[in-house]
């Protein structure tokens, strides 16, 4: 049962959201903490408590609201805090869990008007039309489940003559999205991998057909829609898992997505606290660590070294050529 428990800024429950969440969950415990960025309680747990406390739900307010320039992504051109942080799936990869016992479980935030404010100003004060990254810390597909955010988003932001959001899923529960009044300028972007991978490696998340479908359902319901393959992960069959993939997106996606459809393609950066976590909690899971093909990349972090890196991209670029022929690759990290 999700959530298993709550813990909450007291100040959470001035604002409506707050009040909304307590209501909905009022059948679980609620464990008051001073700050959602330093619980003490979890910060003791060992790495074999992971996967439990991805049950967990952290409810508190944003301090920040800083903006960072994406100087990386050229889909989008701030990240933006936003309503989230942290997810309940289990990617084994995932980026966000720079530190177990922070960053595993899913934080949310109630001060969205305060969020939504500063995105309508910033995108009515720019020279251009900016693209906002909504969902860099979090899958808001997945939260919307619990709190109704990103409709709520989707609809206070259709008001703006400038500006777009965008937002990465790994997730197919769009159907609240669907008939929202969205005016064009939602920009969603499906994660996808091989299904092998998608079992062994990201889990607790939707099926490859499910995104698919989803992604087919988004375009028809006129909102902008990109695809990341993402992370590309050299496991030891990898060619055979990606050319299956591509294939399976030549076939399935639908001719209205295909025409305005763009690419991103991001390979797997993993580290030490991964490593650790991982062989604690999923004893019995694949071993994402390859040394012979990864190289150190800063303090703890693994990379694909240049010379697999560079003949991963070229079978992508090769196989997205002959199958995908038209659909812009966007950049490749």
């Amino acid at each position: 049962m999700f959530p298993a428990k709550i813990f909450y800024e007291p100040a959470s429950l001035s604002y409506e959201l707050g009040k909304q969440l307590q209501e909905k969950y009022q059948h679980v415990p609620w464990i008051p903490i001073e700050n959602h960025n330093n619980i003490q309680e979890l910060r003791e747990n060992s790495n074999q408590e992971f996967a439990k406390m991805k049950q967990y739900l952290i409810i508190g307010v944003r301090k920040s609201l800083k903006y960072t320039p994406n100087q990386e992504n050229k889909v989008s051109d701030y990240l933006v805090p936003y309503t989230s942080s942290g997810c309940s799936a289990m990617c084994l990869y995932c980026y966000l869990v720079c530190n177990f016992n922070k960053c595993s479980y899913l934080r949310l935030f109630v001060n969205r008007q305060e969020m939504m404010n500063k995105l309508l100003k910033t995108a009515r004060k720019a020279e251009k039309e900016l693209v906002l990254e909504i969902g860099s810390n979090s899958d808001l597909v997945l939260e919307n489940m619990i709190t109704g955010n990103l409709e709520w988003t989707i609809e206070n932001f259709s008001i703006s003559k400038k500006g777009y959001l965008t937002f990465p899923t790994k997730f197919d529960m769009i159907e609240p999205l669907l008939p929202l009044n969205h005016r064009g300028r939602t920009i969603m972007r499906m994660s996808v991998n091989p299904e092998e991978i998608i079992r062994k490696v990201e889990f607790g998340t939707s099926s490859l057909k499910a995104r698919i479908k989803a992604i087919n359902r988004m375009c028809e319901a006129g909102y902008r829609v990109g695809i990341l393959i993402a992370p590309v992960v050299l496991v030891e069959n990898w060619e055979e898992l990606y050319a299956r993939l591509i294939e399976q997106l030549a076939d399935e996606l639908s001719t209205k997505v295909k025409e305005q459809l763009f690419l991103e393609i991001i390979f797997m950066t993993y580290s030490y606290v991964h490593r650790a976590i991982n062989n604690d909690a999923f004893p019995n899971a694949v071993e994402l660590y390859d040394q012979s093909l990864m190289t150190g990349r800063g303090r703890g972090k693994y990379c694909y070294r240049e010379d697999a890196r560079a003949l991963a991209e070229q079978f992508l670029r090769d196989q997205l050529s002959q199958k995908l022929s038209n659909i812009p690759i966007v950049y490749i990290v």
